[in-house]
Order: structure tokens, then sequence, then C-alpha cells
């Protein structure tokens, strides 16, 4: 977000008066339909998506042995195109040791340390994203069905209540972008609603794969505000906000966005 256009557009958002509002589940839309037609077709061909390369080292990750246990994740799982079918798209999920929900990332690392007994990937590294995308990939096409019960219902809270809340210098929310503006441009791009779908995913910007608490970071300095440590569980909390929100949409892992 450039900063001159952040100001004009936060003063348009701050002038005025409606409330934030859910979208209904009928007019829901992923970013792939404000793409161009040439970075969609990069997504649906798996030879011109670069997520790929990034699956394809998951793949070769998930088949080494690691760790003082000299255990793959296929010793545990098996083939993961039968075992992690339908897994991304349940997370972020609650976790009973913990006492809080875990996304895929952190769910990935307790199985390094307390199965393989080896050292947890660091946030973003090229390996953690990886093993992301590779399990990620086995949902691609099924829907999004995050848990909605007494154990997630606070985490669900704070996540939405973080989604709405105004934050940094200029006192925006997400969802004033996501919810009140999507389909309006700000410094010439399309706002999309802001659906997590497939992530990890490409970014042109980036030009590398990233996660979804990559992608809120950069949201939170376009605003000036305040940023968390990786893994904090306020970005847990609104990444697992946003994946209900997001319920019943296809899993798109390794998604291409602009």
């Amino acid at each position: 977000m450039k900063p001159a256009a952040a100001v004009v557009f936060a003063t348009a958002v701050l002038g005025a008066t409606a409330i934030a509002a859910e979208i209904p589940l009928a007019d829901r839309k992923s970013g792939y339909e404000y793409m161009g037609r040439e970075t969609r077709a990069m997504q649906d061909d798996d030879t011109a998506n670069p997520g790929m390369l990034w699956v394809l080292d998951g793949e070769a990750l998930w088949n080494r042995k690691e760790g003082a246990a000299a255990k793959s994740c296929a010793d545990c799982h098996g083939d993961a195109r039968a075992s992690m079918k339908g897994v991304a798209a349940r997370y972020p999920a609650f976790s009973t040791e913990r006492g809080r929900p875990v996304n895929l990332e952190q769910r990935i690392n307790i199985c390094r340390a307390e199965q393989q007994q080896s050292t947890p990937l660091p946030f973003e590294s090229k390996e953690l994203l990886a093993l992301a995308a590779y399990v990620g990939r086995q949902s691609r096409g099924m829907p999004i069905e995050i848990a909605d019960d007494e154990r997630t219902k606070p985490f669900l809270q704070a996540g939405r209540e973080l989604f709405t809340q105004r934050q940094g210098q200029l006192n925006l929310s997400c969802a004033q972008c996501h919810d009140d503006n999507w389909g309006q441009k700000l410094a010439g791009a399309v706002i999309p609603q802001g659906h997590p779908t497939g992530y990890p995913l490409y970014r042109l910007e980036w030009q590398a794969l990233g996660s979804l608490q990559r992608r809120l970071r950069n949201c939170l300095f376009g605003m000036r505000a305040v940023s968390y440590p990786s893994g904090a569980p306020e970005y847990v909390d609104l990444e697992l906000y946003l994946m209900w929100r997001a319920r019943g949409m296809p899993i798109e892992t390794p998604a291409v966005r602009p």
C-alpha cells in the first residue's frame, strides 16, 4: 500500500458511516476471480505454477527421515495423497495439549519436535513453507470446514474482534477494506474479499511462496499498525476467523496472486 494512496483511502473510509457487515455466503469470491487471464492460467497449470516447486520440495521432505528418532512424516502418516486429504481445510484446529488452536505450520513443527525429535523449522523458512504447501496441495478443491464449537468459539471471537478492530496510524480495520469496500480499487488494484483459500501461495510481488501470516504482517504494515511475532496467538486467532469466514470455499493451494 503506497502511503499517499493509503491516506486518501483512509480519509474516505473514516468519513463513511456504514458499519462493517459480513459478506453473505452467496456473494463470497476468491481472489482468483479478480486476477487477469494470464495469472489465472499460471495458477491453473501445475507445470507453470511456481508454487509447485515448493510442493515438490515438500514431497521430498515428507519422505526424509529426520531427528534423533530417524523418522519421516511418511513413517507415521503414509501416503500424503490419502492421509492428508482434507487436513488443510480444517486448520487452524484446536490442540487439546496446548489448550488453543494451532495452524498448519505449528502442527508440522509439533510433529517434528515430538515425533521426529528434531528442531522445529523457522516460520517462513523454505522447508516449512514446502511442507505446508505439500500438505495443503492434498486438499485442493475441497471445501474449508473449520470447527465452530465450544472449544473454538472464544478464539473465533478473538479473531473476529481483531478483524473488525481499527488499528494503526491510519485507524483502519481489516473489515473496512475486505467487508465494506471489496471490489473497489486502491492504488489501481482491486480490493479482494480477503479469503485465505490458497495459502501458502506464490505472490508475483514477492517472487516467492509465503504464508498467510506474512500477508497479515504486510497488511498491518500498510495500516501502520504494530505487528506480532510470527506464530503469535493473535495471528492464529485471526487465521481461524478468516478460514471460518471462508467456510465452504474450495482450497486452492498453492494459489498464485499478483
